[in-house]
């Protein structure tokens, strides 16, 4: 076997372990499918291209986190991408008290409202639930940092949430 064979194989492997908890991450970083899709495919290419760099294959994921979100950065800095769209009415959604992964479209909708650099902080702790050191490490930030981003982001999420999502809501109609 070849030496390029068995790195294909070996990147195969990782591919098919990890290829929907990153597909996962992509789309809690850009909140859209597609360009979940868009973000997690660049970043798998630039992760092929310096499969042989990565020596520690125990952080692997750390790194094409990192990927991630520098091509989810890398987008938003895009002209072509801050356009929004308007609606001439605003969509109903359904609450749901189930666990959520970041699939449902209630609370989700609120993280969205989330700067940039917040909404990775939160997806990377709460969603990934990585440790404020791997967060840290994975944005090339500092703990500090995590934790003020992390603070300011769950106080923005708290003044954000709508009334029926809220845990003070829920207690008073049991």
């Amino acid at each position: 076997m070849s030496a390029r064979s068995a790195r294909d194989e070996e990147f195969s492997a990782y591919l098919d372990a990890r290829q929907p908890q990153l597909l996962r991450t992509a789309y809690l970083l850009t909140g859209d499918r597609h360009q979940a899709e868009d973000v997690l495919q660049t970043s798998l290419a630039k992760l092929y291209l310096a499969w042989d760099k990565v020596r520690d294959r125990g952080s692997v994921d750390a790194y094409v986190r990192r990927i991630m979100v520098n091509e989810n950065n890398s987008l938003w800095r895009r002209g072509w991408k801050r356009r929004e769209f308007a609606a001439e009415t605003i969509p109903d959604h359904a609450i749901s008290d189930a666990y959520d992964e970041g699939l449902s479209s209630a609370l989700w909708d609120v993280v969205q409202t989330l700067p940039q650099k917040a909404r990775a902080v939160v997806v990377l702790r709460y969603y990934e639930q990585l440790t404020e050191a791997e967060t840290a490490d994975v944005l090339g930030i500092s703990i500090g940092t995590v934790k003020s981003q992390c603070s300011r982001a769950l106080a923005a999420l708290r003044d954000r949430v709508p009334s029926d999502l809220s845990p003070a809501h829920r207690e008073e109609e049991q």
